[in-house]
């Protein structure tokens, strides 16, 4: 606790005095460009991995970043969204799921919980069509490939609940809304987003288009700047020239291409979704 009160008075002496032009905006309202709903694990953080400032990200957290069907319960997430999509109308809706996800890894072994954590058993309840569909077509793995796998369907099974709830159905016809999957790895600090037509996980710039690629990746450098080593100029690549490896996909390892279509299976296309 010592710590967090320290950190208040060092917030308020330095971020604060140095923004508080932001604060003053702040305080007449919100204008947040995105609903961003991930997980309650203490080592996400949306404003950090995405560098946005406050006031930019409306966020719902949870265990297992679960968004329960609509009608299915009277919780939180179900308003939350309701709000941000009709009131605040946001446009723009990020999934972020994340690598080592305890909630994912006791979703597997769901039924040990309902004794000592029943409100924990419950709560992953939400995430049974997860569970069946890795049960039924995953069997054969385990440990951390199997963790992948279920990590990577649940993002997608929590956007088909995200698609129940009238208002998102409604935004999504008019072409008003788009919902991006994202997966946050941990240890690299990657964040890879789902790609329907390709039926992967991709880094997030690659489904930009050129024009604003350019605003993301360094600027082109003079000859006479140019890294002697290859790495360096990989670097330096232009947007035309960025493209994806297949080591950067996600799960990386071990699947066939019909197994990556049946986890990347998107229930519709970029078209419909905007993902």
């Amino acid at each position: 606790m010592k710590k967090l009160i320290r950190g208040l008075r060092e917030f308020k002496a330095s971020y604060f005095q140095t923004h508080q032009e932001l604060f003053e905006q702040l305080s007449h309202g919100q204008k947040p460009r995105v609903l961003f709903i991930t997980c309650s694990d203490s080592r996400i953080d949306p404003n950090l991995m995405t560098q946005a400032e406050l006031g930019e990200l409306f966020v719902i957290r949870n265990a297992g970043n679960i968004i329960p069907p609509f009608g299915a319960t009277n919780g939180g997430e179900g308003a939350t969204i309701e709000y941000a999509v009709q009131a605040l109308d946001i446009q723009q809706i990020i999934v972020c799921g994340h690598s080592h996800c305890g909630a994912m890894k006791g979703l597997m072994k769901l039924d040990s919980l309902r004794a000592e954590m029943p409100l924990v058993h419950d709560w992953l309840k939400y995430a049974e069509a997860t569970r069946r569909l890795v049960l039924d077509h995953y069997s054969h793995y385990e440990g951390e490939e199997l963790l992948e796998i279920i990590i990577a369907e649940n993002v997608l099974t929590q956007i088909d609940n995200l698609r129940t709830y009238p208002v998102i159905r409604s935004k999504l016809y008019r072409g008003q809304l788009n919902i991006y999957a994202w997966i946050y790895q941990i240890e690299t600090g990657e964040i890879l987003a789902y790609d329907a037509q390709d039926h992967g996980y991709v880094l997030p710039q690659s489904q930009l288009p050129p024009s604003e690629v350019d605003k993301i990746l360094p600027l082109p450098i003079s000859n006479q700047e140019i890294p002697s080593s290859k790495t360096q100029q990989q670097e330096f690549q232009s947007p035309e020239e960025f493209t994806i490896s297949a080591s950067q996909r996600f799960p990386m390892t071990l699947l066939s291409p019909e197994q990556m279509d049946r986890i990347y299976r998107g229930s519709a296309s970029k078209k419909t979704n905007g993902s």
